[in-house]
């Protein structure tokens, strides 16, 4: 697989501003990074519209997704 390193500089830059917005975010990733992600665990994702619509959905982690959880942790290395 062939990496742009265009792309991968603005992947940067889109993270960096996405911290600056939401400041919390990075903690408690490490936080459940550290202390939860094991495989059966069930990740659940809500989003709300400014409406009020709700949509859900979640997955339950399989050893490949920790695996790819695992290698985004060392692109920061």
């Amino acid at each position: 697989m062939d990496v742009n390193p265009i792309k991968l500089i603005q992947l940067k830059n889109s993270w960096t501003q996405f911290k600056q917005n939401h400041p919390k975010f990075s903690s408690f990733w490490k936080a459940v990074y550290k202390t939860s992600l094991q495989e059966g665990t069930v990740i659940e994702f809500k989003v709300t519209t400014p409406d009020g619509r709700e949509v859900r959905s979640n997955i339950k982690l399989q050893p490949s997704d920790l695996d790819f959880f695992q290698e985004i942790m060392n692109l920061k290395s």
